[in-house]
């Protein structure tokens, strides 16, 4: 029913796009935005972008199908459908934007409600066709709830994931907030310093290694089940979505950000408007992009290799619920009457 609701309010408001209005509709150029609240000209659009009108609409039609296939005839295609329809979305939602956009709003800096309105709802809807997909997917067999010891793959894909934060982010950060040019051009390390406070130098640098330390969970024990020095949960199992999911929409975002820059990046060098002699002075720089794609395929390895690991604890599927039992299920309506003779 979430699932539909979604799809139901997207088609709705592109609906209302093609009709004409504009509410919640934005063609911002983020980077140079003035008014926050105005939609960035978007009354002034007269043709709607296909993608944004009847594309949308054929997009929301097929994922209104792909619940009811998916509910009505469990299997592993519609279920496998929801899961591409899930990476779909978070893709479009392009969560890792969020992660800058949002405390820049909180901060004070100009931004756009709606943009910020229509990322959330896709990323919502990215969760909400990812817990479709696990509640009717079919049941496997039942897995005891301790501690399952992942391959050796995904326990050295994890540490991959953990090292190139520290080594292709953290590293060259903290130089540059220490004044060290390394790899960046003198120029560009001078405009780091007038825009950026050394407090929020000193977050950049740190937060992703710290957070990158996360992936570790997924190769360890803590990952599968709460310490014992949790209350209310020591012993007890991890959820298996509780890992999976953040991990996955993480990875996803990593890997999108990663190839997108990497593209425009490679665009511009063969266009003329990067000279390699700039690529070559600001070499840590054009690395970085690089740090991001690895980054995001290592996790997603590592989330895969969690996942098969941990398999599917032992639960009822939710697509599906059992017919209810009647008092007299299994017995003949002669054998009800001899019970009725018998007592009179």
């Amino acid at each position: 029913m979430a699932c539909i609701v979604f799809v139901v309010a997207e088609v709705t408001v592109r609906a209302y796009w093609i009709a004409g209005g504009r509410w919640g509709y934005t063609a911002c150029d983020r980077t140079d935005l003035v008014d926050p609240t105005g939609g960035c000209g978007a009354n002034q659009v007269e043709t709607l972008p296909f993608w944004a009108g009847w594309g949308a609409v054929g997009i929301g039609a097929a994922l209104a199908v792909l619940v009811v296939c998916a509910v009505r005839f469990p299997g592993p295609y519609p279920v496998a459908g929801s899961w591409a329809a899930a990476a779909l979305l978070l893709v479009l939602a392009f969560p890792l934007h969020l992660l800058f956009e949002i405390p820049a709003a909180l901060a004070g800096r100009p931004s756009d409600w709606r943009d910020l309105g229509a990322r959330l709802a896709l990323a919502t809807g990215g969760l909400l066709f990812a817990g479709l997909a696990d509640a009717c997917a079919p049941q496997r067999a039942a897995r005891e709830a301790e501690y399952q010891p992942v391959p050796r793959w995904t326990r050295r894909w994890a540490y991959v994931a953990v090292a190139l934060p520290v080594v292709g982010w953290a590293v060259p950060h903290g130089l540059w907030v220490l004044g060290v040019p390394f790899g960046i051009p003198q120029r560009q390390l001078d405009d780091i310093h007038r825009n950026l406070s050394t407090w929020t130098g000193l977050a950049i640098t740190l937060v992703p290694p710290l957070a990158g330390l996360l992936v570790l969970g997924l190769v360890q024990r803590w990952g599968q089940q709460f310490p014992r020095w949790v209350p209310g949960l020591r012993g007890q199992p991890v959820p298996r979505l509780l890992a999976v999911i953040p991990a996955g929409v993480v990875s996803l975002a990593l890997v999108t950000y990663g190839a997108l820059s990497v593209s425009v990046f490679v665009r511009q060098l063969l266009a003329g408007d990067t000279h390699r002699p700039d690529v070559w002075e600001g070499w840590a720089v054009a690395a970085t992009l690089l740090v991001f794609l690895g980054w995001g395929v290592s996790l997603g390895v590592t989330t895969t290799g969690y996942a098969l690991t941990t398999g599917r604890r032992n639960r009822p599927p939710a697509c599906r619920p059992e017919p209810p039992i009647r008092p007299d299920h299994g017995r003949s309506r002669d054998d009800v009457g001899l019970r009725g003779s018998e007592q009179s």
